[in-house]
Parts: C-alpha cells; sequence; structure tokens
C-alpha cells in the first residue's frame, strides 16, 4: 500500500469515501508518524490513540458525513473539545474539559473529520513558548502561537490542522516549519469557543501540507465554494513585491526567499511590481502591539485577577505593558487602524496578490522564544487574508517562507494566487 500520508486531504475523503481506503487506515499511519517522532518534536499536549482510532472506525461504519470523511486533524490547545482536556497552555487550566466544541471543531467533526488530539500552544496564545522543537531541526523554535499545529503537519503527523492569530501566530510557524499556512480574513471562520487574547485581532487560521488543501479546509468551514474548489487562472496572476516599513528587520535568508519567489513568478510569465510604502502603514506594527495588549488585559481578566502567580514572568511583563496603556492611546491606535483599512482599495488596486516577508529569517536557534512577528502584525491589525508557502531550504534543514496577503474578504483570489505561486516553486526546485 502506498504512504497514505502523501494523500491530499480532499484525495483522502473521496478515497474514503470510494472505499478504496480506511479511515481507520489512514489514522493509523498518521498515529505511526507519531509515535515515531513525537518525542523529538513534541507536537501534541493530548493524545488519545485509542480513541481516534475508535472515532476513524464510526466514519468507516456509517456513510460519508461530508467533504472532510474520515481525514484526521489536529486542533490548536487554545480550542475547546467537547471530549478532550483544553488547558489554553495554562497550568490554570490543566484539569479543564469544556461542556462545548467550538464552532471551528464542531463544523469539522460534522463534515467527517476525525479530530487526532490536542497540539502545543503558547501560554494563551502569546509567546511563553511550550515543548515544541521545528520538525525540520530540533534545535531550532517552530514558531508560535500555534506551535504544535504548524510541527505536526510539517513532520507529517496529521494532513490538516486548526490555529490561531493574534499577532503572527499561524504564518511565522506554517514559515519557520516549512508547510503552508493560512490566516483568513478577519471573522471568515467562526472564533465561538476559541479562548480569547485580543478581540479585534485574534482569527482562525489552518495549516496543510499544500495550498488547495487548506483553501479546501477554510472553505469547509466557512461554506466558501471558490476555497473549495479553487479555480485555476486562466493567466498568470498579478503580483505585488512590497518590502514593508519593517524591511531593516528583513535577514539575508528572508530575501533571498523573495528573490527567489520573485524570479520564480517572472520566469512562469507573472507581472511582479514593487509597491512604494504606503504612508499610512508606517507604524501599523506598534499599533497592532497597542491594541494586543490593551486588549488581553480584559480578555484575560479572571487570569490576572485571580490566577497571577501562575502566569508565566513574560506573560505577566506583558499583562503590566496593557495596564498601562489608557483608553485615548487604544482609542488613537484603532483609529490608526481605521485609516490604514481605508486605503486597502487603493493598495492592492491592480494586484490579485502582494508578495512580502513572512519573518525576519529562518527559525532562531533555542526553544526559548517563538521568534519575532514583526512581518505579521500589521497584516493582521488589517484583517486581511494572508498565506505563506516554503521558498527556501537552507543547508542547516530549515525552510524560509514568503508570505502572500489579498485584499480585504478577497480570500479565493489570494489562494488561487498563492496555488500559483507553490507550482511555479516546485517547478524551479
Amino acid at each position: 500500500m502506498p504512504d497514505l500520508r502523501s494523500l491530499t486531504a480532499r484525495d483522502a475523503a473521496r478515497q474514503i469515501a470510494e472505499r478504496r481506503i480506511t479511515a481507520e487506515e489512514l489514522a493509523a499511519s498518521c498515529l505511526d508518524r507519531i509515535a515515531a517522532r513525537e518525542a523529538v518534536v513534541g507536537a501534541w499536549q493530548y493524545l488519545d490513540r485509542e480513541a481516534a482510532r475508535t472515532a476513524a472506525r464510526r466514519r468507516d461504519a456509517e456513510p460519508p458525513r461530508g467533504p472532510l470523511h474520515g481525514v484526521p486533524i489536529a486542533v490548536k490547545d487554545l480550542i475547546d473539545t467537547v471530549d478532550m482536556p483544553t488547558a489554553y497552555g495554562s497550568s490554570i487550566y490543566r484539569s479543564h474539559h469544556p461542556g462545548a466544541d467550538a464552532s471551528c471543531v464542531a463544523l469539522a467533526r460534522a463534515a467527517g473529520a476525525v479530530v487526532l488530539g490536542k497540539t502545543v500552544t503558547t501560554e494563551f496564545a502569546a509567546f511563553t513558548p511550550g515543548k515544541t522543537a521545528n520538525p525540520r531541526n530540533p534545535a531550532h523554535t517552530p514558531g508560535g502561537s500555534s506551535s504544535g499545529s504548524a510541527a505536526a503537519v510539517a513532520d507529517g503527523m496529521v494532513p490538516l490542522a486548526f490555529g490561531t492569530q493574534t499577532a503572527g501566530s499561524v504564518i511565522r510557524p506554517g514559515a519557520y516549519c516549512g508547510c503552508v499556512a493560512y490566516k483568513p480574513s478577519f471573522g471568515l471562520i467562526s472564533r465561538a469557543g476559541v479562548k480569547p487574547l485580543a478581540d479585534s485581532l485574534d482569527t482562525v487560521g489552518v495549516f496543510a501540507r499544500s495550498v488547495e488543501d487548506a483553501a479546501f479546509f477554510a472553505g469547509v468551514l466557512a461554506e466558501r465554494p471558490a476555497l473549495r474548489h479553487l479555480a485555476t487562472p486562466h493567466t498568470a496572476p498579478r503580483f505585488g513585491l512590497y518590502r514593508t516599513p519593517m524591511w531593516d528587520q528583513a535577514e539575508p535568508a528572508t530575501a533571498a526567499a523573495l528573490d527567489i519567489a520573485r524570479s520564480a513568478l517572472e520566469r512562469a510569465g507573472a507581472a511582479v511590481t514593487e509597491l512604494a510604502i504606503a504612508p499610512e502603514h508606517q507604524g501599523l506594527s506598534e499599533t497592532q502591539n497597542t491594541i494586543m495588549r490593551f486588549e488581553m488585559v480584559r480578555a484575560l481578566a479572571y487570569e490576572r485577577i485571580e490566577h497571577s502567580a501562575e502566569l508565566s514572568p513574560r506573560l505577566a511583563q506583558m499583562m503590566d505593558e496593557g495596564m498601562a496603556i489608557g483608553s485615548d492611546e487604544y482609542d488613537r491606535a484603532l483609529a490608526h487602524a481605521a485609516a490604514a483599512r481605508a486605503g486597502l482599495a487603493d493598495f492592492f488596486a491592480g494586484c490579485d496578490a502582494v508578495l512580502t516577508p513572512a519573518a525576519p529569517g529562518e527559525a532562531p536557534a533555542g526553544l526559548g522564544s517563538t521568534g519575532d512577528p514583526i512581518f505579521n502584525r500589521m497584516w493582521t491589525l488589517l484583517g486581511v487574508p494572508c498565506v505563506t508557502v516554503p521558498a527556501r531550504w537552507g543547508e542547516n534543514g530549515l525552510p524560509t517562507g514568503v508570505q502572500l496577503v489579498g485584499g480585504p474578504q478577497d480570500d479565493a483570489r489570494l489562494m488561487t494566487a498563492a496555488a500559483f505561486l507553490e507550482r511555479v516553486l516546485a517547478a524551479a526546485a
């Protein structure tokens, strides 16, 4: 039998529905990979192998439920699951069992998905790392906060996984681990049942091994046919190249990755136009940081007030910084964000997607930090869809991703352009 883990999520669901393979066989192949690699990678916070096999057998015994029938998925441990503990990356919730599935989990199960387990998150999706290592080179961080989900998908433990992004927590770990990571437009996937960090920023995203699978997964959850069935463009998409106001933070690996992506696109006949820095984008990273810290103090009020001794020093410091931000400063930050959003139509005019850095460079050495979200903050603040694909591989085994950004609510066009980039990068490899 061929390696079932090489199947796309769509093909796996189709073959299970056609009884060519079984959901139990696919789940077993994932569990075998986890058994072989988990001691090195540490992607999982909770895993019940027998429960996963039982769920897969139930799928095999019933008619196909939907487009994800029998497909294994992983759920970030920031997202509620009724049948599995959810600790939010904190000792405060070590024995917490939610009373319901989060919306995204319930919808995935209704579409036939098999939840294998919960993946490691940083503490409350902030910056204090968990146990996960980068599967490409375990001496390096996998990024965060969706550390376990990115590592599990990149290492072939599971084909699809949920993450969340408030600053750079989907795109950055995807770029560091070398898988596809998609942060949809703000609100495309419901956040009901997801532990809040910053209400105006938190976004549910997904990890996959291909752009098509990422779009397919999100499209099923959000009932967006154009994402479920990405169109093949008749002509090459139009790309902008945007170095952003933070370009001085880009390391040589990221500069090289952008050059590789640009060259591959141009060889394939795509127009790539360098975009000037938009004045309204100056300072957006700092604006996002202000809003995030102000809102997290309120989102985590119970934990701050009743369990302050159990917060990590890093999170406690962020709380102190948030408490020092007054409402006037917060309102000015909101106004800055609104003004920048008002200019997005002009910024994206003439472009199907904008090529930009996904992270400063390769994943930093050590597991004490998850890296810097400097190239993600502004896009999360603006609420636009983003996706990262691997573009460069270093001699140390580490990838460097590039990021494509789309216009507001223009997810299908972005993902179509990303699929084009993915193909031309593969052809150039």
